[in-house]
This record gives C-alpha cells, sequence and structure tokens, in this order.
C-alpha cells in the first residue's frame, strides 16, 4: 500500500481500537495487555534477583522482541487497507489502558468518600509502586490524582502518539517500555537504569502532548486551563526528572491543588516538588481526575488521527 493509504488505514484502526477500549471495558482475565504484564512481572522477579546485568539484558530483549513482533505484524497488514486498520485496532485495544483507569480511578474516588481507606491503598498500589501503608485522605488523593496523570500519559497518550507515527511497532513498543518501567520501579537504581532511560526517551513528547491537552480539556470538567498551563510551565523546572511531573502538574493546575511533595517507595524516600499552589486534594478532585483523564484521552484520540494524516502526507510528499 502507499504511504497515504497505510496512514490512513492506521487512523481508522486507532479510532477503533479506541472505540472497543471504551465499550469493552476492561476484561482483566482476558485483556492481552493483563497477562503479559503478570508473566513479565513473575520472569522480571527471576532475572533481576540474579545480577544487575541481566536485568538489563532481559529489559533490552524484551522491549526488542515487542517491537519486531510489531515490525511483522505491520508488514503483514500492509497486504490490504482492511486488514492494515484490522492489526491496528486490535493491537490499540490490547494495549491501551484508559477503561482500567478509569475504572480504578473511579474505585478509588468510591472508597475514600466512602472511607474505605485499606481498600483505596490496594488499588493504588496496582497503579503506583509508592507505600502506602500510612496514608491518610489527604496522602491517597494526591498520590490518586498523581498516578491517575501519570498512567494518562503512560498507557493512553503515548501509545495513541507512537501507533499515530509507527503504527503497530510503536504500540508495542512504548506500551512494553511503559509495563517494564512499571516493574522496575521500587527498585535500586542499578536494576533499572537502563529501562529509565528507554522510559525517558519514549515518553518525551507523548508527556508534553498529554500535559497540553489538559489545559485544553480543563474548562470541559469546570478546571482552569490558565492554572494548567501557569503549573506545567513554572513548577516542572524543580522536577529531577525530564517527563515526571509535567503531566502531574498540569493536572495540579488545572484541578487547582497541590501534589508532590514528600513520596515514600521501597527503595527509599525522594523528597520531589510541590506541583501546583491550590488547596489539598480530597476524594472529589480524584473524581474530577477521572473526567480530566478521560476527557484527555478523547482529545489524544482525536489528535492521533490528524497526526497519522500528517504522516501520510508527509510521506505522500516524499
Amino acid at each position: 500500500m502507499q504511504g497515504a493509504t497505510v496512514s490512513a488505514a492506521r487512523a481508522i484502526g486507532l479510532v477503533l481500537g479506541v472505540a472497543a477500549d471504551g465499550a469493552i471495558g476492561d476484561p482483566r482475565s482476558r485483556r492481552p495487555v493483563t497477562a503479559f504484564a503478570r508473566a513479565a512481572s513473575a520472569v522480571d522477579t527471576k532475572v533481576r534477583s540474579k545480577h544487575p546485568l541481566a536485568g538489563v539484558l532481559w529489559t533490552g530483549g524484551l522491549a526488542g522482541s515487542a517491537v519486531l513482533a510489531g515490525v511483522l505484524a505491520e508488514r503483514a497488514g500492509r497486504r490490504s487497507p482492511v486488514l492494515q486498520a484490522t492489526t491496528t485496532a486490535v493491537t490499540t485495544w490490547a494495549v491501551l489502558g484508559a477503561a482500567g483507569l478509569a475504572a480504578n480511578g473511579t474505585s478509588l474516588a468510591r472508597d475514600l468518600e466512602e472511607g474505605e481507606l485499606e481498600t483505596a491503598r490496594g488499588t493504588l498500589s496496582t497503579l503506583d509502586p509508592r507505600v502506602a501503608d500510612e496514608l491518610g485522605v489527604i496522602g491517597l488523593s494526591r498520590a490518586s490524582v498523581e498516578t491517575l496523570a501519570e498512567n494518562t500519559a503512560d498507557v493512553v497518550i503515548a501509545p495513541l502518539v507512537w501507533g499515530a507515527l509507527a503504527g503497530v511497532p510503536g504500540l508495542l513498543g512504548s506500551r512494553v517500555i511503559s509495563l517494564l518501567r512499571g516493574l522496575g520501579r521500587g527498585r535500586p537504581e542499578r536494576y533499572r537504569w537502563l529501562v529509565a532511560r528507554l522510559d525517558e526517551i519514549v515518553h518525551l513528547v507523548p508527556t508534553r502532548v498529554a500535559a497540553g491537552l489538559t489545559v485544553l480539556a480543563a474548562p470541559v470538567v469546570g478546571g482552569s486551563a490558565g492554572g494548567a498551563w501557569r503549573a506545567w510551565r513554572r513548577d516542572t523546572a524543580a522536577h529531577p526528572s525530564p517527563n515526571a511531573g509535567r503531566v502531574e502538574a498540569a493536572f495540579a493546575g488545572a484541578l487547582e491543588i497541590r501534589v508532590g511533595g514528600r513520596t515514600v517507595y521501597p527503595h527509599g524516600v525522594e523528597e520531589l516538588p510541590v506541583l501546583g499552589i491550590g488547596r489539598n486534594p480530597d476524594a472529589g478532585h480524584v473524581t474530577r481526575a477521572v473526567e480530566l483523564s478521560r476527557v484527555v484521552g478523547w482529545l489524544g484520540a482525536i489528535s492521533s488521527v490528524v497526526l497519522a494524516g500528517l504522516v501520510g502526507l508527509w510521506r505522500r510528499r516524499r
């Protein structure tokens, strides 16, 4: 197929995949990415317990295998526009985390509202590696908003951006890197440096796209677009990571709350910069963060279609 036709089929596939994620929801026992994460976690623990180099080889091999599988699937799909769109749609549904994120965020908000803190801590632990045993309502609400923002960038916007740019290899590669980063967090730096560097590269653009879309989405949920923009541009300069904190700051500014600060992980305590200048968050802000995440996700889907179209035009002019 010609480049423009490939991009058109890719765009259709992305839309269908996003629609399937929203319509089907999050069938945890059947979602391929869930099974992959469980298997990878089991192997990861055994491999990394032996030697840091083994962890590096494991990380590189798994990421490379995902991209290679994506390349083979992409080539097979180029036999026809219908097959290309179908392959992209199935892969998008398989890797996209929007429905699961919304479901977990809604559960967190409900449990915090009802005072079920232990249940909320358990749900949070499936999304974030921080130690939540001593967190109260404010701490859990802050952590919930942070992880909703970060995961919106990692498991929603990043696959869509890379899917629009690179098709199936981009979808699979970006999602595998996110999974590996999640498995590595909470471990000493010597075990996670490679995946951390890969994660920084893969999410350099998507995190900024997510932050920008948060600014646009803020008024839809009754938030502040100006606050999101100012927090994003002002507060993340002090963050030690080139990516982490961008979309978190935008969420905080949009909701007019404060996040960040002292965070306890299994490997130690991190003193992170405070993002935002509003009040401390509560359960209501978690509910609004879920709504904001949904709107950012749909804007991301529209943006990915536009991006895929631009890629097609660029290829046609070459």
